[in-house]
């Protein structure tokens, strides 16, 4: 019996590797539009992809972003400037795009801009904080898809949304974390939406990594200033030796989780608009396969432990 199973699991496990190593055909032909090229996932994503002969449409936040990858790419990538927070320059780029693809539509869309805020406790946040990043990875997101959807449709495409295991498990305070919760959650509501009209929805959660959103020095003179503005009575309450040992365990965690080769994430977002059977989830780096994926299935009293056992203590 045991023996039986044995030989069934591995068939299984065969099966799927075979089944997701099959690649789609006549990639030439198909556009992929990417937010978020400046630097990190985007920018390394746009020239996998450009290599891989894709037509990519690739979006920056800064013309010197914009100006840098197309240095390093073929004459076929092509370069716009989008702010995701900004409506009408959304409109602006849909429109671009159209007139692009025309009638082929759009075969890929890799929803990837995003932007950051160190974690700290909610109390010490404004509502302008939590605001601000959702407004970029959430509502910016969603404004995205919606302006292309019809041209996804038309093709029949794909759409990959990057989430994070901090749309998981709710690692921090602030802002991110329910924006990260959210893509999940639209990512979901879609993938169910757009299955009639063949269109596959793939969500991915990277780990740590070394991108200019955790830039250590960047984070720390943030939460500096987030700390020197904090209520009186909040900061009291908390303490200086708090803050000091929020900051350095922070610190500390980036040192051993954070990833250097992104490639572990691009080469999921390339799977996922490539291959035959895409997946519905990907996760990138070690630490989201071996702890923090499998840290949102525990029960909740457990997770809870293992993220604060090291947390420091404040003064009241």
């Amino acid at each position: 019996m045991w023996l039986h199973l044995l030989v069934f699991l591995i068939l299984i496990t065969l099966y799927r590797r075979y089944r997701y190593s099959l690649t789609l055909e006549s990639l030439a032909n198909k556009y992929v539009l990417i937010t978020g090229c400046d630097s990190g996932f985007g920018n390394q994503l746009a020239k996998q992809l450009d290599r891989r002969g894709l037509r990519v449409l690739a979006t920056c936040f800064t013309e010197k972003g914009a100006e840098d990858l197309k240095k390093e790419t073929s004459s076929r990538l092509q370069t716009v400037i989008l702010d995701i927070a900004n409506n009408q320059s959304v409109i602006s780029v849909a429109k671009w795009v159209t007139d692009i693809v025309g009638d082929k539509g759009l075969w890929g869309l890799v929803n990837n801009a995003g932007t950051g805020m160190p974690g700290t406790p909610n109390e010490w946040l404004s509502k302008e904080d939590f605001a601000r990043v959702v407004n970029v990875n959430l509502l910016g997101t969603i404004d995205v898809t919606l302006n292309l959807l019809p041209l996804i449709r038309k093709s029949k495409g794909r759409i990959v949304n990057v989430s994070s295991i901090a749309g998981r498990v709710t690692i921090c305070g602030g802002g991110y974390c329910i924006s990260k919760f959210g893509i999940e959650a639209f990512s979901d509501s879609l993938r169910r939406e757009l299955r009639p009209f063949g269109v596959r929805i793939s969500i991915i959660a990277p780990g740590y990594f070394k991108t200019g959103l955790n830039d250590m020095k960047w984070m720390k003179d943030t939460l500096k200033n987030i700390w020197r503005d904090v209520h009186p009575e909040i900061k009291h309450s908390y303490g200086e030796k708090y803050f000091n040992d929020y900051v350095s365990d922070l610190e500390k965690s980036f040192q051993l989780f954070c990833n250097t080769d992104i490639t572990q994430v691009t080469n999921c977002m390339e799977h996922a608009l490539t291959a035959v059977y895409p997946k519905t989830r990907y996760s990138g780096g070690w630490d989201a396969k071996f702890l923090f994926i499998p840290l949102s299935y525990v029960p909740t009293v457990l997770a809870d432990y293992l993220l604060t056992r090291t947390a420091p203590t404040p003064a009241y």
